[in-house]
């Protein structure tokens, strides 16, 4: 069996060859993917290994036809494996290939073509509503600028209240113009996410989990259709905590001795999805008897420790969901259970 690292870059990539014994045999600069499947092809039997970044997912599959076994490496704990001042291409190459050959590659889950897609949808609907908030802010930031206040009823943003907008009467052109802009870009955008969540409603569809999640009170349709993407497989976690660090809402560590200092949270993993938890723990703690009571609990009546309980919360229902794929069951109100 040989091992094969590789360095992937956007226009070539660095490739380092090991033989069953752990020695060098080769190294190759390749500049197309088809030269790199090409010189792969003629080895014989080997194991490849590279770092996860943008287009990881379409490489594993080219790779897995050729290769006996892929491997795709976490590149954050691959940083802290190797702490050296000593780094280029030829040399990170070597290192995947040793570190395969070692059995100690800190690996990452390569989901399906078709979740890959889903997921990028999520993210690409986060960042149309993110780019629409900073239209609607400017809004604002124009009105107050114009010693405007617009009316409460009918909301700034409903058909009325654009309507509205558009019919104001500005002392200056530039700013009439700046307001036509906005207001244009707030519909347009307005629409692509309608557009966006008609899509993935659709596909939720097909994916019955989406609605066992949705049996949580306060958790929709875009929460539970997050979690299921970004969760694939349930079974690839081996325990609750695990799911708590892949979404980043367990605290940084630092523990020496006797000293053990908890920090904030990690914010590892998909932020799309913590945001949306962090969403859904407002909704459940109004809806829910048991979140309510988990999010008292977190809190101890001190209005300081909101957030905390929030996160704490939003980090219990990532756990329930998850417990909830692995074994196909339903929410359950047992606020008893939630304050043990």
């Amino acid at each position: 069996m040989l091992y094969v690292g590789l360095d992937v870059h956007s226009k070539f990539t660095m490739v380092c060859v090991l033989n069953s014994d752990g020695k060098v045999i080769e190294r190759q600069c390749l500049r197309r993917i088809e030269q790199l499947l090409d010189f792969l092809q003629r080895l014989p039997a080997f194991a490849v290994c590279y770092e996860a970044s943008c287009g990881y997912g379409w490489l594993y599959e080219a790779l897995s036809k050729v290769a006996a076994r892929v491997v795709v490496a976490h590149p954050g704990r691959l940083a802290l494996i190797y702490r050296s001042k000593r780094k280029h291409d030829r040399i990170d190459a070597e290192r995947l290939a040793k570190l395969l050959y070692l059995g100690e590659v800190p690996t990452v889950h390569v989901p399906s073509a078709e979740v890959r897609s889903w997921r990028e949808l999520i993210n690409f609907r986060r960042r149309l509503i993110q780019t629409r908030t900073r239209a609607k802010n400017g809004v604002r930031a124009l009105l107050r600028s114009v010693g405007v206040t617009p009316p409460s009823r009918p909301g700034l943003w409903t058909k009325r209240g654009l309507d509205w907008l558009k019919g104001l009467d500005f002392s200056q052109p530039l700013s009439a113009l700046k307001r036509d802009l906005l207001v244009d870009e707030i519909q347009n955008l307005s629409a692509q996410v309608l557009r966006v969540e008609r899509e993935l409603a659709r596909f939720s569809q097909t994916h019955p989990v989406v609605e066992q999640l949705q049996s949580i009170p306060g958790v929709g349709l875009r929460t539970a259709e997050a979690m299921v993407a970004f969760l694939d497989d349930p079974h690839r976690f081996p325990h609750a905590k695990a799911v708590g660090a892949y979404f980043g809402l367990v605290p940084c560590q630092d523990q020496s001795g006797s000293h053990n200092r908890l920090g904030h949270i990690t914010r590892e993993g998909a932020p799309v999805v913590r945001q949306l938890l962090v969403e859904a723990v407002w909704q459940a703690v109004r809806h829910s008897a048991t979140v309510q009571a988990y999010f008292e609990r977190l809190q101890r009546n001190d209005p300081d420790r909101k957030k905390i309980a929030v996160v704490g919360t939003a980090h219990y229902l990532a756990r329930v969901m998850w417990a909830m794929l692995r074994d196909g069951t339903l929410w359950r109100e047992t606020v008893t259970a939630a304050a043990a």
